[in-house]
């Protein structure tokens, strides 16, 4: 990214491994604890859950939630400027569905590459 990228740093930080799978799952299903999000997330340690949570309650992307019971109750869930972000990351949603059926097309269609979509000569 060039220097003075406005956009470079929070690029950066949401296409950390993990990010992206946790503000989805926060973003879709609302507010949730900590084990209910690693329950939504296979695969993910809680070692690395924790680390990206932080990152992104510094960010000010997520928001974290202590409430002093017993046993503790943590809850993350998105913020007003994620929710920004939600507008931009669905767009891209629907760019890339838009693309995975244009590449099926080109694929599907007589005389193309089967493996690319490709025109063949």
């Amino acid at each position: 990214m060039p220097s003075g990228c406005a956009i470079g740093g929070m690029l950066e930080l949401l296409t950390r491994p993990w990010t992206l799978h946790i503000l989805w799952a926060l973003s879709h299903q609302g507010p949730l604890r900590f084990g209910v999000l690693r329950k939504q997330i296979d695969g993910i340690s809680a070692r690395v859950l924790t680390e990206r949570l932080r990152t992104l309650e510094g960010a000010g992307f997520v928001f974290r939630h202590y409430e002093q019971t017993i046993p503790p109750a943590v809850t993350y869930g998105i913020t007003e400027r994620m929710k920004d972000i939600e507008k931009v990351l669905a767009q891209m949603e629907g760019l890339a569905r838009k693309w995975q059926g244009e590449e099926r097309t080109a694929i599907a269609e007589p005389g193309n590459d089967a493996r690319t979509g490709a025109q063949l000569h």
